[in-house]
């Protein structure tokens, strides 16, 4: 028996090592942008023969009473069972957190209150491919004569959603009133991932991030934005990385705040024995391969093995269960935004992350029932990441690199894949849901990066002007 066990531990290492390697590896003499394919069909049956339908129609989320009534009820009958006694959040999220948020969610939780700051930005949405997208455009309300706004595409990841970015839109569409200047003024546009949140789910196999990296593309021009700057984290960064990539002549830029590129081999070894001579900071030393790094993948990524594998049968627990839902995808707001918090009762997240905005996140989930066409992503990419990556980067490009994150790229690593940084800076605190819980410095970044880009390329706001 330990024999078997050490045997299935070496080979899921094995599988942890291909899945990482070949998601973020670039392959030798790779071309320098891609060969994009212009079309797809995601639909339910044939493509028809006619031309597609490009209306933009108004959304506005309204969950009804029955359905309310009808969550309520589940989670009052929420089954629980017994935690292991000091095991902090070791063995994942604890009964006696959730059991926190039951009650929280049962007798204090506003939905209608959240319902009405949801609708705050107008939403729409638009059939691309076959699906529906939905998106938020967010628009500044004061610009001056002649004056027009910056157009920007924020992409969420997983767990999250267009609600990631509700609190950093305001500082970019009205910036005087939140530290910047009035030539920062931005349009902002936050679409929903196919399958997540109001976007519908592909009927299709194999929309993967490159896919809908094109769909986003045709958004934007649908929208009227025939060049655009682009932002990301989590699966978001690697959409907008796709496109730009498919797209450099429409993309101004492109902000990432998740960067996964990983060593060159001949840094490894040296960063390990000599790592002042490879490292900017000897911080990024734990993400250099190593046996911990392995480890720390086996103990935190069954998520993504399970997710990239049989999405539809974790699925089915987590579209009837709201409590399994929320545990599911709280516990990540722990764990990714500061691992060390795996030894504290709560997690972290009561110091740290109020209720409404966990909820919030969850509710968008639940009511829209796309938690499983979510997982599919990571079913849909991982098997074909290695192929996805081999590009450079060539469209301008500003990195944020935030400490607590999953995994964290230094400069010189970065630039394997993207040709042309403009701006690369590591923030004194933030994880993995930067636009949430650091908006402020997110942020100043996405301006600064922006103003540096039109000092350098004049001639594209010239021409859009």
């Amino acid at each position: 028996m330990a024999l078997m066990l050490v045997a299935v531990g070496v080979l899921s290492a094995g599988v942890l090592i291909v899945y990482l390697s070949g998601a973020f590896r670039r392959s030798s003499g790779p071309p320098r942008n891609i060969v994009p394919v212009l079309d797809g069909w995601w639909g339910r049956g044939k493509k028809p023969e006619e031309e597609e339908d490009a209306a933009i129609r108004e959304f506005k989320l309204e969950v009804s009473a029955e359905e309310l009534e009808d969550l309520n009820d589940r989670l009052r009958k929420a089954r629980w069972f017994e935690s292991v006694e000091e095991t902090k959040f070791h063995f994942g999220i604890k009964p006696e957190y959730m059991k926190l948020i039951q009650e929280y969610w049962l007798n204090e939780y506003d939905w209608r209150k959240q319902e009405k700051r949801l609708n705050k930005y107008p939403q729409f949405k638009t059939n691309i491919e076959g699906i529906d997208i939905h998106f938020v455009r967010a628009t500044p309300s004061k610009l001056k004569p002649g004056q027009r706004a910056k157009p920007i595409m924020m992409v969420h990841g997983w767990p999250g959603s267009f609600y990631e970015f509700f609190k950093i839109i305001p500082m970019l569409i009205d910036p005087t009133n939140h530290g910047g200047t009035d030539v920062d003024v931005f349009e902002v546009i936050c679409p929903s991932l196919p399958g997540y949140g109001f976007s519908e789910a592909a009927h299709k196999q194999g929309l993967n991030v490159r896919e809908i990296g094109r769909i986003f593309h045709k958004l934007m021009l649908r929208l009227g934005f025939e060049s655009y700057y682009l932002q990301g984290g989590d699966w978001g960064s690697m959409v907008i990385d796709q496109t730009a990539g498919m797209f450099p002549k429409h993309v101004r830029g492109m902000h990432s705040n998740f960067t996964s590129q990983l060593a060159p081999l001949s840094q490894v070894v040296l960063g390990k024995l000599v790592p002042s001579l490879v490292l900017d900071d000897e911080s990024y030393g734990k993400f250099l391969p190593s046996w911990s790094r392995i480890v720390f993948g086996l103990k935190e990524f069954g998520y993504l093995h399970l997710n990239a594998t049989k999405p539809d049968t974790i699925g089915h627990a987590l579209t009837d269960s709201p409590i399994g839902l929320a545990a599911y995808i709280i516990e990540k707001f722990s764990v990714w935004t500061n691992y060390d918090w795996i030894d504290l009762d709560d997690g972290g997240l009561d110091g740290y992350w109020s209720k409404d905005d966990l909820l919030n996140n969850v509710m968008i989930y639940w009511v829209s029932g796309c938690i499983t066409s979510s997982l599919r992503l990571y079913k849909e990419t991982i098997p074909r990441s290695s192929e996805l990556k081999k590009f450079i980067n060539t469209v301008p490009t500003g990195l944020a690199d935030l400490p607590n994150d999953l995994n964290r790229s230094q400069r010189n690593w970065a630039a394997r894949h993207f040709s042309n940084i403009i701006t690369y800076r590591t923030y004194p605190t933030g994880g993995h849901f930067a636009a949430l819980e650091v908006p402020k410095l997110l942020a100043e970044d996405v301006r600064n990066f922006v103003q540096k880009v039109e000092e350098l390329y004049p001639e594209v706001m010239s021409s859009e002007s």
